[in-house]
């Protein structure tokens, strides 16, 4: 599997890299290493995985040196996004020791986040396979890191929702209790007379959580409806009530709670796409790990 680690991935790691060993080194150093390491000592240390899953970080190591030293080569035995098996060799780093030392746990960091994230991602992609759901994450992501837990989604075989509140129309709940007694019909005219008078064509989006107010939505044709918290039952009449509509085209999303136990039911009921929090904020990290030669 070949995903884009594109230009605006690349710039969020350079940023993240140099905070991460900020953090580490401000004006000092790495002193156990400066201390204990031998400074023409050189090797190879193999990158190995404990646990079977899929691999996201790999495009971030070069970064990591790039920003210690020169002297270390880094060489990937797979791609981000490739599943691996427990006991994989997914990279090998050359050079000084101390370096490798002191890169090992921003190395780690971004591995074992990134592994994680595709890892539980492709875990409900496998369970949604035998439907036409598709699995999204959303925007409760880490400062900072939105942009590489973003990528880590789509190397575990899953599809981004709106990066930010800058490229997409979401009319959540708050907005429509903030307008006070408004409909959401009139919330998602509003959105769209918003958009063309400023020449912008957003994907239009709202919340309900009711069958009554999906029905008021479906008025006026918004590309996608979030059904929140419902169950599969309600699901599918919500299903139903669209594709009986004028607005069969409009999309439907699934969300809120979603687990590896709960998913295959919401996604069988028929709805298009399933929104999952926590692949970003509560996928438990892949163990990763260095092996020395010695």
């Amino acid at each position: 599997m070949t995903i884009d680690f594109n230009s605006e991935c690349q710039s969020a790691a350079k940023l993240l890299v140099k905070l991460s060993l900020e953090e580490d080194l401000r004006d000092v150093g790495d002193l156990t290493s400066l201390s204990t390491i031998p400074a023409d000592l050189t090797a190879t240390v193999n990158i190995v995985t404990r646990q079977p899953g899929v691999v996201c970080g790999l495009a971030v190591l070069p970064i990591v040196f790039a920003e210690l030293s020169a002297a270390v080569t880094v060489e990937t035995q797979i791609r981000d996004g490739d599943a691996i098996s427990e006991r994989t060799l997914i990279a090998s780093l050359t050079g000084p020791v101390r370096d490798l030392l002191t890169g090992e746990r921003t190395v780690l960091n971004f591995l074992t986040l990134l592994s994680g994230i595709a890892s539980r991602t492709a875990q409900f992609v496998a369970e949604v396979h035998h439907t036409k759901a598709v699995i999204l994450d959303t925007r409760k992501t880490f400062p900072g890191f939105r942009l590489l837990q973003k990528y880590a989604v789509r190397c575990g075989g899953g599809t981004n929702h709106r990066m930010g509140l800058y490229d997409g129309i979401l009319i959540k709940d708050n907005h429509i209790a903030a307008r006070g007694d408004s409909t959401c019909a009139a919330a998602v005219a509003d959105a769209r007379r918003y958009a063309i008078a400023h020449h912008m064509n957003p994907q239009i989006e709202i919340e309900v959580d009711s069958l009554k107010q999906l029905q008021d939505a479906l008025q006026e044709s918004p590309e996608i409806i979030l059904l929140d918290n419902m169950s599969p039952v309600t699901l599918k009449q919500a299903v139903a009530i669209r594709d009986a509509s004028a607005s069969s085209a409009t999309m439907l999303e699934a969300s809120g709670g979603v687990t590896l136990q709960t998913v295959r039911a919401i996604a069988e009921s028929g709805v298009d796409r399933i929104s999952i929090g926590s692949l970003t904020h509560s996928s438990p990290a892949l163990d990763i790990g260095f092996d020395w030669p010695w």
